[in-house]
C-alpha cells in the first residue's frame, strides 16, 4: 500500500485512486475483498465499509464545501450534508467482484499466488452487482461489467466539485500550514 502512495504520490489522482481501490492491501483493510452482490434470499448485501472511507476520507469529505473550504450552509445556518447512507449502500454495489489475481475468486489463502500478495485485483464479473448503481446523482447502468463500474465510479468521484477543496485542504494541512486561509484553499482546489 505503501508502495503505491509512493509511486502515485507526484502523479494524476484519479490514478492513485484507481491504484488503491485495487489493492489487496487496501481490500483486506477496508474488508471489501471477494465483496458479493447482494442476495435477497439470504439477506447478504454488499459491504460498505470501503465505499464509505472513499467517499469520507479519500475523496468528498462528509459536507458541501465552496471552492476555497468552507462548508455550504443551509438556510438554517447548519451543514449541507453531502451523501446519505443510500449513496454509499449504492456505491457499495461498485466494489464487488473483486478479488486476488491468478486465483479462482474463492481461492484458499494457501492457494493465492505469492504474486497476487503486490499484484493489481482481479475482477470477477459473475461475482459483481449487475444492477444499477445510483449516488451522488449520478447512475451507473444496469449490465455494467466490474471494471467498467469502478471506472465511472472512480471520474464521477474524481470530478466531483468537493474532491479539489477537501483534498486541497488536507493536502496543504499535511505539507504547508495547518490553518490554511480560505484563499489558499480556494488556489490549490
Amino acid at each position: 500500500y505503501m508502495d503505491i502512495l509512493t509511486e502515485g504520490a507526484f502523479g494524476n489522482y484519479r490514478d492513485l485512486l484507481e491504484s488503491v481501490t485495487y489493492s489487496p492491501a487496501m481490500a483486506i483493510y477496508l474488508t471489501y475483498l471477494r465483496n458479493r452482490p447482494a442476495d435477497e434470499r439470504t439477506g447478504r448485501v454488499p459491504d460498505e465499509n470501503y465505499a464509505r472511507e472513499f467517499l469520507q476520507l479519500f475523496t468528498l469529505g462528509l459536507v458541501e464545501l465552496k471552492p476555497d473550504g468552507q462548508p455550504v450552509n443551509a438556510d438554517d445556518g447548519s451543514d449541507i450534508e453531502l451523501f446519505d447512507n443510500g449513496d454509499i449502500t449504492e456505491l457499495a454495489k461498485v466494489f464487488t467482484g473483486l478479488s486476488w489475481a491468478g486465483a479462482d475468486f474463492e481461492a484458499r489463502l494457501n492457494q493465492v499466488p505469492l504474486t497476487a500478495f503486490h499484484s493489481p485485483l482481479a475482477m470477477f464479473d459473475e461475482y459483481h452487482a449487475s444492477q444499477a448503481k445510483q449516488f451522488l446523482g449520478a447512475t451507473i447502468a444496469a449490465g455494467t461489467g466490474g471494471a467498467t463500474s469502478i471506472d465511472l465510479a472512480l471520474d464521477i468521484i474524481f470530478e466531483h466539485p468537493n474532491l479539489g477543496p477537501f483534498i486541497g485542504r488536507q493536502l496543504i494541512q499535511r505539507f504547508v500550514t495547518s490553518n490554511p486561509s480560505n484563499a489558499y484553499v480556494r488556489r490549490v482546489s
